[in-house]
């Protein structure tokens, strides 16, 4: 294994928490990112005190945002949003280049409990049928880009791996882990993902298998072209599909150890590691400017039993006390 670029850290076997490690590997023409959220997402999900499958849930989604917004390198914002007519109706996770991360989930509490009772609490499950977005944003006047997939009883990665298929038409391959570790001294949560892409200097050599088409009459006999993938790009699937859950999130398997087991043969090279932080966007200007939007008698109707407007954040769930007489005088 080499690696190239500034080093932030020296290769070895401790995993090292909060980070995203790029990586390639040349004979296979494919390229990707190893993430690791450790203390930052366990901050992110003690904020709300999440039961454990939705924890689990908003863990996948914050490593597969951390993946896909982590290509943003120094500007812009990447957002994952999903709504649907499962438990979790709604999951926001946002990462904000080049290395902040927040997120929220919605979910009925009623509806939970009856999952757990009858064991669906898988993340599909818990999803539901609905939609999912991702939004990027590059900083850059009238740069917004929005790609939607649907969710029809499928988890995180098949959802990823659907929009690449249909939106980036690059092929990728997916994996993402949440563990909870539990001690006499408490728990916490970890999630890991990691995400190879088939990159080759041919367009031809990327190509994907064509989707059937959608305008065709009913009952119509469609015959689609024999299709062949990259034997590189095979290889690469076939090794990428032998991780475990626990090598994402193991704190005793480093990023570095994973790619070597899986790519020794080849040979891998990493690049200079990112990291990653748990920061809202949310502050007392930004919830200010947000309460100045309201009409005089809106903000009197928010004013509380103290005399005061109060606002909550979703995402961090800090509160904020506002004086009404500061927007509009007596």
């Amino acid at each position: 294994m080499t690696q190239q670029g500034p080093a932030e850290r020296p290769v070895c076997d401790i995993g090292i928490d909060d980070v995203v490690l790029p990586f390639a590997v040349a004979p296979l023409d494919v390229r990707g990112r190893v993430v690791r959220l450790g203390p930052s997402l366990d901050l992110i999900l003690s904020q709300h005190n999440y039961p454990a499958p939705v924890a689990r849930l908003v863990g996948e989604a914050a490593a597969l945002t951390v993946l896909l917004g982590s290509a943003l390198k120094s500007q812009g914002r990447f957002q994952l949003q999903t709504r649907s007519d499962g438990v979790v109706a709604m999951l926001v996770v946002d990462f904000e280049a080049p290395d902040k991360l927040r997120a929220v989930a919605r979910f009925d509490e009623m509806r939970l409990q009856e999952a757990v009772d009858a064991g669906r609490i898988s993340p599909a499950a818990l999803l539901g049928k609905g939609h999912l977005a991702m939004t990027i944003e590059t900083g850059l006047e009238s740069s917004r880009y929005q790609g939607v997939v649907s969710l029809d009883g499928q988890g995180l990665e098949e959802a990823a791996h659907q929009y690449f298929r249909q939106s980036e038409q690059i092929p990728t391959m997916i994996r993402l882990a949440v563990g909870e570790n539990l001690s006499g001294s408490g728990h916490n949560w970890r999630s890991g993902g990691l995400m190879v892409q088939f990159l080759p200097h041919s367009i031809e050599r990327q190509r994907q298998a064509e989707l059937p088409p959608g305008d065709a009459p009913a009952g119509a006999q469609t015959q689609q072209p024999a299709f062949q993938e990259d034997e590189a790009w095979l290889e690469a699937q076939a090794l990428v599909s032998t991780i475990e859950d626990h090598e994402l999130i193991d704190p005793l398997v480093s990023s570095e150890r994973l790619l070597y087991r899986l790519f020794h043969e080849s040979g891998v090279s990493v690049f200079e590691a990112q990291s990653v932080r748990h920061q809202c966007r949310c502050s007392q200007e930004r919830m200010e400017g947000l309460l100045r939007s309201f009409s005089p008698q809106e903000r009197r109707d928010m004013i509380g039993e103290n005399g005061r407007i109060g606002v909550t954040c979703e995402f961090c769930s800090v509160h904020r006390d506002f004086d009404p007489k500061d927007f509009d005088p007596a």
